[in-house]
């Protein structure tokens, strides 16, 4: 059966904020630069997506507030190997890091909680008097906690927080004076070749001479390691793949019923990626109202939600020099499960 159109739309209403007001003692603002599940984006995206012949949603929309909270439980599972090896990596290279890049501003795109984030800025404060983190993430309430966990811990920092999607609001970052912008968790893996050179070429474009890049990816390693990652035992991996059901259904007005998707992921060898999908337990239809479409399912067919991609470091340096910047301290440990590039802008 076909995707059909409703007869009654319901508009979908982009929302664009501004400056939050100072934090009570003026270390704290908040810029909203979009309320992305409200807008345009999302309406755009779920009709492409839903209408292709493979089916599709962006990983972007599972981190609503309840997903960034189940992504931030999902970096402490046991199966979940990159949270813990990539801080690992990072707690004895911090101090060099920071001498290289001398920062006044640490930029972090998709912060989340911030958690290690915190081993950047204890060693950047302990040469500086004053540094200000500059979060940029797309669930305001993930961001204001952690700003304000931070901000009771660190006196001598400041906080200019940014509600958004790096992939679009890159320009209202902030001018500083030395930033040194992280990427970590390997977010970059969840860009298609094309879309990473986009991406990277882009956060090149906004970043001076005096800024630094500081990249964390995830390397290739064996399967059974990479699956049991995203197929944890307590399922929570499942529920954050189908919470994009839910913003769907809260800002779509759909009737997306989550209980008919099964999670499922695996390692696609040829690409070098984990695949996440979310596929239909029973034929069905879903109807979204405010697109004014009906979508049909067939049983086993699938929703390609996310992909992971898995590196070798002769690709990340590729990467970075096609898009202007070169690498110059490359971090990883033993076991070479995970890799981080410090970069400069050239």
């Amino acid at each position: 059966m076909p995707p059909t159109t409703l007869s009654s739309p319901r508009a979908a209403t982009p929302h664009t904020g501004g400056a939050d007001p100072a934090g009570s003692d003026g270390r704290l603002r908040v810029v909203v630069c979009r309320h992305l599940a409200d807008g345009e984006a999302l309406a755009r995206d779920v009709r492409e997506g839903l209408l292709a012949p493979q089916k599709t949603l962006p990983p972007k929309y599972f981190y609503d507030d309840h997903g960034a909270q189940l992504f931030d439980a999902i970096c402490d599972l046991p199966e979940y190997y990159l949270t813990r090896t990539e801080q690992a990596l990072l707690e004895p290279a911090v101090d060099a890091i920071i001498g290289i890049t001398k920062p006044s501003d640490i930029v972090e795109f998709g912060s989340g909680a911030s958690r290690k984030t915190r081993l950047l800025l204890e060693a950047a404060m302990g040469s500086r008097s004053h540094v200000r983190y500059v979060p940029l993430d797309v669930s305001e309430t993930m961001l204001r906690n952690a700003a304000t966990a931070l901000l009771r811990d660190y006196p001598r920092l400041t906080v200019h927080g940014l509600v958004g999607d790096y992939e679009e609001d890159l320009e209202h970052l902030p001018p500083g004076e030395r930033r040194l912008v992280i990427f970590l968790g390997s977010t970059i893996g969840n860009f298609d070749p094309a879309g990473a050179i986009a991406f990277l070429s882009n956060v090149r474009r906004h970043l001076t001479a005096r800024d630094a890049f500081l990249l964390g990816v995830d390397l290739v390693k064996p399967v059974e390691v990479l699956e049991a990652a995203y197929n944890d035992r307590a399922g929570v991996t499942a529920e954050f793949n189908r919470n994009v059901l839910r913003v769907i259904n809260r800002h779509l007005d759909a009737d997306f019923d989550v209980e008919r998707f099964a999670h499922v992921a695996f390692f696609n060898r040829e690409r070098s990626q984990i695949e996440m999908h979310l596929r239909a337990t029973v034929a069905h239809q879903v109807t979204i109202r405010a697109l004014r479409l009906r979508i049909p399912f067939a049983a086993g067919e699938t929703i390609h939600t996310e992909i992971s991609r898995k590196f070798a470091e002769t690709e990340v340096l590729h990467m970075l020099a096609a898009t202007g910047f070169e690498m110059t301290r490359w971090y990883t440990p033993p076991n070479r499960y995970f890799g981080l590039a410090l970069a400069r802008p050239v």
